[in-house]
Formats: C-alpha cells, sequence, structure tokens
C-alpha cells in the first residue's frame, strides 16, 4: 500500500476550476464514507480550502486512476477537467508535501497561518467518519507537531505580509492596549471588513463604522458588534476616534486638516492613528502636519509588508530543512511498520506451520510410534517447512536478484560470509 496525495492548488489551478472541484464543508463527511468504500482504499482524508483541495490516501499504487475518476463523478466535472490541473504525491513526496502546506510554506500568502486550522478541522471531519487509519493518523499529527516547531525555531510567521494585518499591528505598536480603544472605520468594503475582523480578534475597545450606504454600515456594524454611522456624521465622531483607518472608493477627501484639527482639539491633545488605505487618497495629506496624529499611507503599509516578506523568505529557507528532517523521520516510521507487517507475517506463517507439523506429531504418538522418531519427523519436516520457500526462491531467481537475495539470507539468517 502507497501513501498518496492527489489535489490541485493555487499553483495548478485558476481560481474557476478550483471553485468547481472543491468541497463544501457539509459535503466532506459523506464523501469520505464513499470514498472510503471504494476498492483498495484504506484510509482517507479531505483537505478543501479556497486555494487548495488534497485527497490523502492509503491505497494501491494502481488505485490512483480511481482517486482521480471518484473526484470527477463526486464533483460532476466532465473527463479531462482536471489532469491538466492535478497532482500526484507518493510515499515521501506525500509526506514532505504535507508538512510543508502544515508550515505554510506552500500558501499563497508564505508562512499563513490559516491552513494548519484548516488542515486540523480536516482531520477532526476525517476522525468523525472513521476513514482514517493509522497512517493518516500518524501523518496528520506529524504534520500539526512540525508546523508549531517551525513557528517556534523560525521567524516564519512574526511579522505580518498583509496591508490589513499590518495596519492593525501599527495599532498595537502606538497603542500598547487597544481593548480601551475606539476605532472608526470608514468604508464597509472587503478591505475595511478584514481590518474588522482582525481588530475584533485584537480585542480593540469599540468600532464605529461609516459609510455612504448606512445600510451596508449597520451590517458590518452588526457583525462587530459595533455602531455604524452615514459619511455625514464622521466629523461628529472623530473625536471619540484613536485609531481611523478609511478605505472607499470616493473622490475627494473624506476628511481634510481643519476637520482632523477641532477633533484634536476636542481630544485635548490625545495621539491619533490615521491610516489612508485608499487610492485615490481619503485623507488630505496635509493631516500629518498636525501633533498628535500619526498619519499612514496605503505606500508606507506596502514597504513594511514588503520589508517584512523578505524576513519571511529568509525563514522559509530555515524552515525547508526543518521539514526534511522531519519528513524522513516520518519515512522511518513507515519503514519501520512496513518491517513490523512483515515480521507478524512471518511469525504468522511459522505459526501454521508448528501447528500443523505438531497435529501430525500427537497422531504418530497416539498410534504408539517411539517419541524419539516423533521427535526427529517434527525437527525434520518443521526445517525443510520453514526453508522451502527462501531455498526455492534463491534457487529460482535470476543472477541479479539472486546476488541481493544471497546478501539478504546472510544478513537475516546470520550466517557468517567465509563458509561455503
Amino acid at each position: 500500500m502507497a501513501l498518496l496525495t492527489l489535489g490541485l492548488s493555487h499553483h495548478t489551478a485558476p481560481v474557476a476550476t478550483r471553485e468547481r472541484l472543491a468541497f463544501t464543508d457539509a459535503e466532506i463527511p459523506d464523501a469520505l464514507l464513499r470514498l472510503r468504500a471504494l476498492p483498495g482504499i484504506d484510509e482517507a482524508a479531505i483537505l478543501s480550502t479556497c486555494n487548495r483541495t488534497e485527497i490523502f490516501a492509503v491505497a494501491a499504487p494502481e488505485d490512483e486512476a480511481r482517486l482521480l475518476d471518484w473526484w470527477l463523478r463526486e464533483r460532476q466535472a466532465p473527463q479531462g477537467s482536471l489532469e491538466s490541473h492535478t497532482y500526484i504525491l507518493r510515499d515521501r513526496n506525500s509526506v514532505l508535501h504535507s508538512l510543508r502546506v502544515a508550515s505554510g510554506l506552500d500558501s499563497m500568502v508564505l508562512g499563513e497561518p490559516q491552513i494548519l486550522g484548516q488542515m486540523k478541522n480536516a482531520f477532526a471531519q476525517a476522525q468523525g467518519v472513521r476513514s482514517l487509519g493509522p497512517v493518516l493518523y500518524r501523518l496528520f499529527q506529524h504534520a500539526f507537531q512540525v508546523a508549531k516547531l517551525v513557528r517556534s525555531e523560525t521567524e516564519i510567521g512574526a511579522h505580518p505580509v498583509s496591508v490589513a494585518y499590518s495596519a492593525v499591528q501599527m495599532a498595537q505598536h502606538i497603542f500598547s492596549d487597544l481593548n480601551s480603544q475606539t476605532a472608526l472605520l470608514i468604508g464597509a468594503g472587503e478591505t475595511i471588513q478584514l481590518l474588522a475582523r482582525h481588530l475584533k480578534t485584537q480585542g480593540v475597545g469599540r468600532i464605529v463604522v461609516a459609510n455612504r450606504s448606512l445600510e451596508r454600515a449597520q451590517t458590518l456594524a452588526t457583525a462587530l458588534q459595533g455602531y455604524a454611522i452615514g459619511l455625514d456624521d464622521i466629523s461628529a465622531h472623530l473625536p471619540e476616534a484613536d485609531l481611523v483607518i478609511s478605505s472607499t472608493a470616493a473622490r475627494g477627501f473624506i476628511l481634510g486638516k481643519e476637520t482632523v484639527a477641532r477633533a484634536l482639539a476636542r481630544r485635548r491633545r490625545k495621539p491619533m492613528l490615521m491610516i489612508d488605505l485608499a487610492i485615490p487618497r481619503d485623507l488630505d495629506p496635509a493631516i500629518g502636519q498636525l501633533e498628535d496624529v500619526y498619519l499612514y499611507t496605503l505606500d508606507d503599509l506596502r514597504a513594511v509588508v514588503s520589508e517584512n516578506m523578505k524576513v519571511r523568505e529568509n525563514a522559509a529557507k530555515q524552515a525547508e530543512v526543518l521539514v526534511e528532517d522531519q519528513a524522513r523521520d516520518f519515512e522511518k516510521w513507515l519503514e519501520s511498520r512496513d518491517a513490523g507487517v512483515t515480521i507478524r507475517r512471518l511469525r504468522e506463517r511459522a505459526r501454521l506451520s508448528r501447528d500443523e507439523v505438531l497435529a501430525k506429531a500427537m497422531r504418530k504418538l497416539a498410534s504408539g510410534e517411539a517419541p524419539e522418531q516423533v521427535m526427529a519427523f517434527v525437527a525434520d519436516t518443521l526445517t525443510n517447512k520453514l526453508l522451502h520457500a527462501p531455498s526455492k526462491a534463491l534457487r529460482n531467481a535470476d543472477a541479479v536478484e539472486q546476488a541481493l537475495l544471497l546478501d539478504a539470507t546472510l544478513k537475516l539468517f546470520d550466517l557468517p560470509e567465509d563458509e561455503a
């Protein structure tokens, strides 16, 4: 049996293909049951995210085509729609790939931590329907441990590489405790939504959402347990804001220098962080001339992201070495497990031969044969039975195979090499 990974990702398939062939969380448990019911599939798990779908299986190598056909049927995809976008990895390559994925080394954003949570979810789903066996169970556990090791031993996740998260980290740097701060978010698009989630996760005290459409502002604010206002109400709420982040599609400045100056006067020189993520800009650059204002633009944050990405790339080189070493450790376990299976089969064969010979010996004793003769019968018959298969294999092997088998025989039976 082989450890197989059949998959596609942002490296190999466009978004439309990834969407077509992905599984939702709700679909995966039943899909795993159907997959596990296929002949030859001993273990199975499915990881499916917006950037990758991967099917893990313990199966015979000849079952690769069966896995691919099953995936096509499950997604009702036409023949030929998968082959050019998928990869199939076996044994060592499958192990190495799994460890790299868990560690964020194969992600669209290098070192991002979300994939580890997604892998843990895939593990839990497979465990829930009992589609895991000893190999995949250990592989996932090993991957989780390696991901933790990579994050503790390298700086791959230490520096933010998204503009949204960099903005939040900047706020944390200026305001050591976000719990007592109020954030005013101007806009309700994707960037602001992402920022809002980050701020909420970091425990910001209060969120006010301002948008041209009050309805959209209310939708976002409700999800955040925040407060919604229209753009016309910004000046009235600005003095409350410790952190102002703006990202709209407006033409012209949303906030000017005089409006901010009046808000600062009411704040009694309490500092304010303002981050403008809009193109064209929402905040008048002249605001930066005011005391007690820290004004940053999208270009400032991009410079931070670029520098942080260099740090992550260097950390990734260290992480790759760690992952390679850990993949070798797992390979050794796989190899020892294969040896264990073979040893158990060998012992079972010997036990059956012993029982068969003993049964014949007991009949001989019962019929009155001399014990000495029966003992000789047991010794000779059992010796012949145990040595028949290896002797036959040695005699019938071709020259190359025979040389390999002879070396193995010397080791297995601890025979001295200098004897004929």
